[in-house]
């Protein structure tokens, strides 16, 4: 089938796009390579489509289908994207993207190369040709161009050359492209679901909750905007969920278990209700979260995957909960994130959660039993705050105690638990020793982003502090605001407030925090500490090895810009950003073995490609520990790069 009819096709809404397809990932290079092939009449693959009744066919876009039967694209998505958008000069109406990729492409009729606009290298050079002017003028826009380069006596020589160019360009639209149909009443969505995922093996295949709502848009085609909605909505409060964890917490209401295939043979409206109860559901969590705990943000919320089960607890208790089983349900959820309950196994781990909040004796004391025999004792010590950066779990812990207890901010004295207005009252980590301080006495990473030296600040408090030592200013607030560094566990031996004595400092200070943290924690279980001890010891006594020390990495100050700058280039190619300082778990006991500087546990085509860790000047022994894992590793930022232009982007469509 020609290109130009292809395109006239989307036009009509005889073609049209899937729901269950992701959006457009291209770039300009890729762009620029499609064309550039298809000028030099190379091959650049067949389409394959899905052959349906449109009245029944579940299609992404406002715009409406053609009557009758319709073909769906299940592979090709990305070349016929950027045909139409650099064709027509608009995006077809199922396109979701960054529409800049195919905008404003031109052609150089004496290099023959494929170029985006840059006013100054092209503006005085009437060889360079608008790719989208062209197609949409057709032949009368080969004649209008080479009236043009008429008026230039030096180019006159060489105008049948151009001429020749120019209508091979045009005749891209007439090059025809293989279309392979798959059609018959036997292709449901799942076996096309299954088709399009082996087809594009190499691609952005669609995971287990891709397809469950392929199957849920089936029969309710608003299923995945509305969705989207509630994610928006959580977004703009500062919670960050992804459509896999929402279909989750829907699954869980919806049929008590974690597994998706549970969800296929639920009908619309069931599913419908389901999201609605979910979503009733999951506000409450966040309130008593963020009301209770102070767990306010996305950077926080560790332990997410705890909110599904939540969410079934509260679905099958309709009645309000009362303080106590609030905060019995707030201190397991805590403890399962502490702990990393998640890390590993999610969906088992999950299954297993929600069984035990099931049948005869099920409840929050055999969840929390579950709990305790699963990690031990669930009381904290004070080298469980030997973590460092903003990857490890205590972080969030670390930030909890500051909006829950009594913490006060040192330039206004004003406690840190209130809701507290303007942009520089927006609460900031503060590096008690100054990194730089640090960072010159020779101190690493892990070191200087200790946990036990953050605490937390007002944004104004924090550009008021600068880099001075603890020597200096921490005398000055104990004059302002008496108590103000006692409520943010600072030890009050000056001593202590010496740089000379950082390490001495943080050992004190661990023990501070494990302290606050532990009486905290007693406060939710209203009296009944027993869940703060360890699993009754058996008969004979048995020797527990010694915990093995985290592995940390000896990454330089100037790197986490490095790590910064990869995330946000990641994003800027549609693609997820990855976890900093990613706190890597014993997969049998959740204990944690090492710090990645940037992972994507999941792989970049999450739960579906290989797991990923960028690893910047590592030891070999955090090498070893990540390969063995089955982490793909990446020592320099050109390496990760070069992997996902060539083995996710390029391999996309």
């Amino acid at each position: 089938m020609k290109i130009s009819i292809i395109l006239s096709h989307i036009d009509t809404g005889h073609i049209a796009l899937p729901e269950f397809q992701r959006g457009y990932v291209w770039n300009r290079d890729q762009v620029r390579g499609l064309f550039d092939s298809l000028y030099r009449r190379h091959p650049i693959g067949g389409l394959l489509v899905w052959v349906t009744e449109s009245k029944s066919a579940v299609h992404r876009g406002e715009g409406p289908l053609a009557p009758g039967v319709v073909k769906l694209l299940l592979d090709g998505q990305q070349r016929i994207t950027s045909l139409y958008g650099v064709v027509r000069g608009r995006p077809p109406r199922f396109f979701e993207g960054n529409p800049q990729a195919f905008t404003g492409l031109q052609f150089h009729l004496e290099t023959e190369t494929f170029e985006f606009y840059q006013p100054v290298k092209m503006k005085d050079d009437p060889l360079w040709i608008d790719v989208t002017e062209l197609m949409q003028k057709g032949n009368d826009g080969i004649g209008e161009f080479i009236q043009r380069l008429s008026a230039r006596p030096d180019l006159m020589p060489k105008l049948s050359t151009y001429f020749g160019r120019l209508s091979r360009l045009l005749g891209i639209l007439d090059v025809d492209l293989h279309v392979e149909e798959v059609a018959g009443e036997d292709k449901t969505i799942d076996v096309v679901v299954d088709i399009f995922n082996r087809v594009n093996s190499g691609g952005t295949k669609l995971s287990k909750g891709d397809l469950a709502l392929a199957k849920i848009c089936a029969e309710w085609p608003e299923a995945w905007e509305e969705m989207k909605a509630r994610l928006a909505k959580w977004e703009a409060a500062g919670y960050h969920f992804d459509l896999d964890w929402l279909l989750r917490c829907v699954n869980t209401v919806l049929t008590g278990e974690a597994k998706f295939q549970f969800l296929h043979d639920k009908s619309a409206t069931e599913v419908q209700d389901a999201l609605e109860r979910a979503c009733r559901h999951i506000d409450t969590c966040l309130n008593m979260i963020s009301g209770r705990l102070g767990l306010d943000h996305d950077r926080v919320l560790f332990g997410r995957f705890g909110i599904p089960v939540m969410v079934r607890y509260l679905d099958t208790h309709p009645l309000p909960l009362n303080e106590r089983e609030r905060d019995k349900l707030l201190f397991w959820f805590l403890q399962a994130g502490m702990w990393g309950r998640f890390s590993v196994s999610t969906e088992t781990t999950i299954d297993q959660d929600l069984a035990a909040l099931e049948g005869p004796g099920g409840g929050l004391d055999r969840l929390l039993e579950q709990l305790r025999l699963w990690h031990g004792s669930l009381r904290v010590e004070p080298d469980h705050f030997t973590g460092w950066s903003l990857g490890a779990r205590f972080y969030p812990v670390l930030y909890m105690l500051a909006r829950m207890g009594e913490a006060r901010d040192w330039g206004t004295g004003l406690p840190l638990r209130a809701n507290l207005l303007g942009k520089m009252s927006r609460l900031e980590v503060h590096h008690i020793f100054p990194k730089a301080q640090l960072y010159k006495r020779g101190y690493q990473r892990p070191e200087v982003n200790a946990l036990a030296n953050f605490c937390f600040l007002t944004k104004d408090t924090n550009l008021n502090i600068s880099d001075r030592l603890p020597e200096a200013y921490f005398e000055e607030v104990e004059a302002r605001h008496p108590g103000a560094l006692a409520s943010q566990w600072i030890p009050m031996d000056r001593h202590l407030w010496k740089i000379d004595n950082y390490p001495a400092f943080l050992e004190v200070r661990r023990a501070l925090l494990a302290e606050e943290l532990n009486r905290r924690m007693a406060e939710l279980l209203h009296g009944e500490t027993r869940w703060l001890e360890g699993v009754p010891a058996p008969a004979a006594p048995v020797a527990l090895a010694a915990p093995a020390p985290v592995v940390l990495g000896q990454v330089a100050e100037d790197e986490e810009q490095v790590l910064a700058e990869l995330n946000a280039w990641m994003k800027a190619q549609g693609l997820p950003t990855g976890i900093v300082g990613y706190d890597f778990a014993d997969p049998g006991t959740g204990q944690q073995k090492a710090v990645f500087d940037l992972a994507w546990p999941n792989g970049i085509q999450e739960g579906l490609s290989q797991p990923v860790a960028v690893l910047l000047n590592e030891s070999s022994e955090v090498l070893a520990i990540a390969s063995q894992a089955g982490f793909r590793c990446f020592t320099t930022p050109g390496d990760f790069r070069r992997y996902v232009e060539s083995e996710i982007l390029a391999a996309a469509d």
